[in-house]
Formats: structure tokens, sequence, C-alpha cells
């Protein structure tokens, strides 16, 4: 903004030295001719300070409407990876086999109550209590209406929103050791070129180096952790609110 503020101070003071020097030493008839040109150097002049000062902002509100739509889909593949992992102990490696889950696969539905009996011990001869838990399987729900109810948009989840060329988010599967426990890790993720394809390149490369707790830091969205065991996204709480 200092910047700008610059650029316009010096704008007028050349404007009005060039006006001083034309009104003193130009002949009559060249001052129209003059007059006009300065006048439409204004309006591009002042076209050009209007843009630079709409354009970050205009820049927010697209970054804000298109992030919404990216994460929104980044959250139905961790819902639909934790729904697997819950059935399956794993994450799914690929959108087909994820989506087919959803489609077809089913929970269990269970309850679970502490339960104690009598059971006879050799040691000491005598009857003693054994406490145990019984879980009983009370039925089973889709996948598909658990998550999406009447939705079928988990079937185009993998395709990343504004990408131009048809692009889908990338998306991997491990198992990685954490002090001895093998942890089922995911990762999916979209860079920000491909949601901001159209947007201004300094505005873009300004994006890209974003680090701060209030944006989504770095040259891509995503959620889940190739590293660590965690489903998090590392966009900011404001994408989380309900009326996003």
């Amino acid at each position: 903004m200092l910047n700008l503020i610059l650029i316009v101070v010096v704008i007028c003071l050349v404007t009005i030295g060039l006006v001083f020097l034309i009104d003193r030493f130009l002949p009559q008839k060249i001052k129209p001719v003059l007059v006009i040109a300065f006048g439409l150097l204004s309006i591009f002049l002042g076209y050009k300070i209007y843009q630079s000062i709409n354009a970050p902002i205009e820049f927010k509100k697209v970054r804000k409407e298109r992030f919404s739509r990216v994460i929104a889909k980044l959250k139905d593949i961790r819902d639909s990876q934790e729904a697997y992992k819950t059935v399956n102990g794993r994450f799914a490696n690929n959108f087909n086999s994820l989506v087919q889950f959803v489609d077809t696969g089913s929970y269990t539905i269970t309850s679970q109550k502490d339960s104690s009996f009598m059971r006879y011990d050799k040691v000491y001869q005598i009857d003693l209590q054994v406490d145990t838990v019984i879980i009983d399987t009370l039925g089973f729900i889709k996948v598909k209406d658990s998550l999406f109810k009447n939705d079928d948009r988990y079937k185009t989840m993998m395709d990343i929103p504004y990408a131009q060329g048809g692009e889908k988010f990338e998306m991997k599967a491990d198992i990685i050791d954490k002090q001895g426990y093998k942890a089922p890790v995911f990762e999916a993720k979209a860079k920000k070129d491909l949601v901001l394809y159209d947007q201004p390149t300094d505005l873009l490369a300004r994006e890209n180096a974003h680090q701060s707790v209030e944006e989504v830091n770095g040259t891509e969205i995503k959620v889940g952790s190739l590293t660590d065991v965690s489903t998090n996204g590392n966009w900011p709480p404001i994408y989380d609110r309900k009326d996003q």
C-alpha cells in the first residue's frame, strides 16, 4: 500500500510539472492535443491504480470460494477413508476402491456391555468371579447412507474443483512404524495452481509462499499425512465453520 501511495504522489507531481511546462512554453495550437493525451493517460493510470487496489480483494474472494469447495471434497475423502479403515483396518490406496466401498460397504452395529461369571480356579480350588465384555451384533448400516444420505457426490470426490484439465486429487495410503506400532496413514492433496489457474501470477506466487495460521500454507491443499498419524487438513479453522 505504501508503494502505491508513493506512485500516486509521483504521478501527480509529474502531471503538475508537465502541465506547467506545456502552459508556459508550447504554442497554443498544440495545447488541446496534449490536454486530450493527458486526459487519456490519466484515465489509463487511474484504471491501473484501481486494478492494483482491487486485484488482491478479488483474489481473496475467489480464493475463499474455490478453497471452500476443494476442502469440502477433502472432507468427504477423509470421512470415506475413516469409514474404510473402520471396516478394513487400513486406508484405501486408490479412489476406485474407496468409491466402491462407499457404494457397497456396510458398518456393523454392535452393543457392548460388561458382564461376569463364576469359574473354578484350580490354583485356589474355589469358584472365582471372571469379568468379561459381551458384544452383540444388532445389525448393519450402509456406509453410503451413513455418510452421504441421498447424495451421490462421493462418486466424483476424486475430481479437483475448478481444475481445467480434469485433474484428480493425488491420494496415497501406507503403513508406517510409530514406536513399534504399525499405523495406517493416508494423504490426499491438490496443488493450489490447479485451483487458482486463472489468477494473477504475482498473487498466486504470494499465495504459494504463505506461512500463517490464518492461511492454507504451502503450495497444496491437503488432508492426512504419510509421515504422521493424522487425518487433519492444512486449512485454518475458518473453513470448518458451518456457513462454509
